[in-house]
């Protein structure tokens, strides 16, 4: 955990960018509470997230969710001495009910207010189980949308270092639509793992995409895996299709490419730590197979626990308080929504990233 938690001020995260919303409560590194709903069930039926419904989603969810994180820190509003809210990137309707929601109440409360970049919020997530992020680490965020290799430094003081990035669908995206193919239920992440239980990973010699000598070694694809699952089960039209076998291939697949890139970049970078964040951290074979190749290459391997691999409020609390403690300005409260921000600051708004990045 970080460090005490009786001084400086509480912060208040709000989360809302895709199905999930979140608080949660931070002081000085320590997590005194979170809350988290989620519509996931509502857009399960269209097999993906339904933007509209999301959006509708928080507005009922947002004033619940934060009386919850209060509770449950045994805390009041009137606690409360700063505000922090994903600005982007994310669906832009989800984004603007958390945003609206992080303006009344600071606005309300006279404290300040921060936009945070929502993939910021994914790494200061492990700094509330372990503390403070080593100075460098690199990080893998691996989620529905995303997938990343780091090099990070002071994550709020610095800019974030990208050493390669999905070049098309992100991990997580990969089991939602080969999920689809297999019959298994949304999101495809964890009915994936759960049937790859019954399976063998060596059924189905899956392809290890930009894994050879002339490839880039920190980018990612995931496109022509799901392809070549795609096709599999083509070949399977007519019998029965072993679903166990093609799940525990698949996410052998994935896992060995992203703890594979993952331990190199470490490596060449001299870097000692590695962090993997993110909905897909929350995979079973991807831990196994990254703490397994960390230690045998001498490396220190964080993960979050599982309930904080997905999106909370609490990450972007995380972020918050790590900007108020580096005396980062806040947001003006006309800040908007970015739908679709690079990753360059964990404060996604322009006066704090400018002012931050020169004060370093």
């Amino acid at each position: 955990m970080g460090s005490s938690a009786t001084a400086g001020p509480v912060v208040l995260g709000i989360e809302s960018s895709c199905d999930e919303t979140g608080a949660g409560l931070v002081r000085n590194g320590h997590l005194l509470g979170h809350a988290v709903a989620s519509s996931m069930d509502e857009h399960a039926r269209f097999g993906g997230v339904v933007p509209e419904i999301a959006a509708r989603a928080h507005v009922h969810a947002l004033g619940p969710v934060v009386r919850r994180a209060l509770d449950e820190a045994g805390l009041r509003l009137g606690d409360i001495g700063a505000v922090a809210v994903t600005t982007g990137p994310g669906l832009s309707g989800a984004l603007q009910v958390g945003l609206a929601g992080a303006k009344g109440l600071a606005y309300a409360l006279g404290v300040p207010l921060y936009g945070v970049h929502h993939l910021a919020g994914h790494v200061a997530a492990d700094t509330l189980e372990h503390g403070p992020l080593p100075d460098p680490c690199v990080v893998l965020i691996v989620s529905g949308g995303h997938t990343s290799l780091l090099l990070v430094r002071d994550l709020a003081r610095d800019p974030v270092a990208h050493l390669g990035d999905t070049l098309d669908d992100a991990a997580g995206e990969c089991f939602d639509k080969v999920a689809r193919v297999f019959g298994l239920p949304y999101p495809g992440g964890p009915a994936v793992d759960r049937a790859a239980r019954a399976g063998s990973p060596d059924a189905v010699a899956f392809p290890r995409p930009l894994t050879g000598p002339g490839d880039d070694p920190y980018a990612f694809s995931f496109s022509g895996l799901k392809t070549a699952a795609a096709r599999w089960a083509e070949g399977h039209r007519g019998r029965e299709l072993p679903v166990a076998d093609g799940a525990a291939a698949l996410q052998e697949a994935v896992a060995d490419v992203l703890t594979r890139k993952a331990v190199a970049a470490c490596t060449a970078h001299g870097v000692t730590t590695l962090v993997v964040v993110g909905g897909v951290a929350a995979n079973s074979r991807v831990r196994a197979l990254a703490e397994e190749r960390c230690r045998a290459a001498g490396i220190t391997l964080r993960v979050p626990p599982l309930g904080l691999c997905t999106d909370n409020g609490a990450m972007i609390a995380a972020v918050g308080d790590l900007l108020v403690r580096a005396g980062a300005p806040p947001a003006p409260l006309d800040v908007s929504v970015d739908p679709s921000a690079p990753l360059e600051y964990a404060a996604l708004h322009p006066v704090a990233t400018a002012t931050v990045a020169r004060a370093a």
